[in-house]
């Protein structure tokens, strides 16, 4: 029964229109960053991108995404690819940042 009344209870948002003020600088900010990446050079801007997303990934799968640095900078400096593989090395970085600092 008070699993019922659980699930019927809404969160309490900090203040009103928390949610709807933690949304709209969501997207101000990737649309920030989408511009930014457009305007640098190819290496640059797939750091840029790679990095800030990584920062974004739960601590619980950064073993993941920290194989998914691992290959796509090796393939990027392999294919001479400089978006992906400098995207790579940043996935990499953000990741052991994500790692040692943030807790699950």
């Amino acid at each position: 029964m008070s699993e019922a009344k659980d699930l019927r209870k809404k969160r309490k948002e900090p203040f009103p229109g928390a949610y709807y003020l933690a949304g709209a600088i969501t997207i101000a900010l990737m649309l920030l960053f989408l511009a930014l990446g457009a305007s640098l050079p190819p290496g640059a801007a797939g750091f840029l991108v790679a990095f800030v997303l990584g920062l974004t990934v739960n601590p619980r799968y950064v073993p993941y995404f920290l194989a998914a640095g691992v290959f796509s900078a090796l393939m990027g400096f392999g294919g001479r690819e400089p978006q992906v593989a400098w995207g790579g090395v940043a996935l990499v970085l953000s990741q052991l940042l994500v790692r040692r600092f943030v807790r699950d």
